[in-house]
């Protein structure tokens, strides 16, 4: 048993002071008391930490060698697909491995106490099945072992190159599988699972609507086995027309007339979505993942915050491509866009909670929701994911309640964070991984063969 003490925490009662958490054997929170003593570890202010909702580690080792102009002095989303299929093309098992454990490092470090793992890359350079044909499924799981973070993982269904059903291109043919052979690629991953802590958690991603047939999209939650299921929607216009050219509807309407959402639903994205589709989907209690960095860095559009929340949606945030991993940072991109849109501020406060205050609590429950997790909030009974602040901080100093939030999320940044446990597990101390250097120092080497190669 483990207790965590507290000045201040933001519990599921609300603010609090004094606060003293047991931490059980299995993981989960035991019991949290309001005005205790001072007593094992302690800390400033103590949060629930959210889950990464939606994640390709792979593309961490591409940060930051995509800016450069595309054809014809104009890049865009689909420019930067192609540099990323080629990248793929030199990725083997070990190196997948090594990434994975970087970045499932950095989003500890950032906040975050799971990872939810978009999973796509199956196959071989080529196309070809691994003898193993869950190989690349357990190098995720293997790197979740390593960096002591909790793990949703996500098997993606891509069958398509298209929504015409074009065969998949060069750069996607590590993708590919057909609904059969990812049914059985499906199991295998999920019987892997057995190896990390009982935390770990499963669902399945039809990748989109271009990719997928349609067809066999009903089919997904039965493969999840009781998991979440996720799929991008609405991301990008290129996307958009394409749908409604081959499907007769745009990709939002398609989905609320064809698929049967709710709760056990994330649709990432969704920065593409009219007014009346933003409201009609919010009302499904589908959860939207949202990855404001990578939108901005794609160009992908700004999804309808305050609409959304309007109508009782639920968000989750995610860092999608890894180019910065950055809880922080990814909240405050949430609002500013929204404020760059609106030209207006707070536009995500509600008038019982501040903006940071409002922001940071749906992302901890839509994020549990997005990964099919029991946390995203601070009592008993739920895994013990947790971060902690550092008070003395000179930016949080003399903060309380919201406005310790509001300094994390618009004035600070991940170097306030003290602590994180994911499920018990007391992963980042003094602000840093446990096992940053060995983690590192593999990443550094896959990158540098991945170079190599180039």
């Amino acid at each position: 048993m483990t207790v965590i003490w507290a000045e201040r925490a933001l519990t599921a009662g609300g603010w609090r002071d004094d606060v003293a958490v047991t931490i059980e054997s299995d993981g989960r929170i035991g019991a949290v008391s309001i005005g205790a003593a001072p007593c094992g570890h302690r800390v400033g202010c103590l949060l629930p930490a959210p889950a990464n909702a939606h994640s390709h580690a792979f593309q961490r080792a591409m940060a930051g060698l995509t800016e450069g102009s595309g054809p014809g002095g104009r890049d865009s989303f689909w420019t930067w697909r192609e540099l990323m299929f080629r990248f793929l093309d030199r990725l083997d098992p070990d190196q997948l491995q090594a990434i994975a454990a970087f970045v499932q490092m950095e989003m500890l470090e950032a906040g975050y106490a799971v990872n939810v793992e978009f999973h796509y890359l199956h196959h071989r350079p080529g196309g070809g099945a691994y003898d193993n044909l869950a190989e690349m499924s357990e190098r995720i799981i293997a790197a979740c072992d390593q960096s002591g973070g909790g793990l949703t993982l996500l098997p993606v269904l891509y069958q398509y190159g298209g929504c015409d059903g074009r065969p998949l291109g060069p750069g996607q043919q590590r993708f590919g599988n057909d609904l059969e052979q990812f049914a059985k690629l499906a199991g295998m991953a999920r019987s892997a699972l057995r190896f990390l802590p009982a935390d770990a958690g499963f669902g399945v991603a039809p990748h989109s609507l271009r990719a997928v047939a349609a067809a066999d999209l009903p089919q997904m939650p039965a493969l999840a086995g009781g998991g979440v299921v996720h799929m991008h929607l609405a991301e990008q216009l290129a996307e958009v027309a394409e749908v409604e050219a081959h499907l007769g509807a745009r990709p939002v309407q398609w989905a609320l007339n064809n698929l049967e959402l709710g709760p056990r639903w994330c649709l990432i994205h969704c920065t593409q979505m009219q007014p009346d589709e933003t409201t009609a989907l919010a009302t499904t209690g589908a959860v939207a993942g949202l990855c404001p960095i990578t939108e901005a860095s794609l160009g992908d559009g700004i999804f309808d915050g305050r609409r959304w929340l309007d109508a009782g949606g639920r968000f989750a945030i995610g860092s999608d491509s890894n180019i910065r991993v950055s809880l922080a940072e990814e909240l405050r991109t949430l609002e500013y866009s929204q404020r760059l849109r609106d030209h207006a501020r707070a536009v995500l406060a509600a008038p019982e909670c501040s903006t940071g205050r409002q922001i940071f609590q749906a992302a901890c429950e839509g994020g549990a929701r997005a990964a099919g997790r029991e946390s995203g909030v601070i009592a008993a009974g739920k895994w013990a994911d947790l971060l902690a602040l550092d008070l003395t901080h000179v930016d949080l100093a003399g903060r309380d309640g919201d406005g310790v939030l509001d300094s994390y999320i618009f004035a600070g940044d991940d170097r306030m964070i003290t602590d994180v446990w994911s499920a018990g597990r007391h992963m980042v101390r003094r602000g840093r991984h446990i096992e940053r250097e060995a983690i590192t120092r593999a990443y550094r080497d896959a990158v540098q063969k991945l170079r190599e190669l180039a």
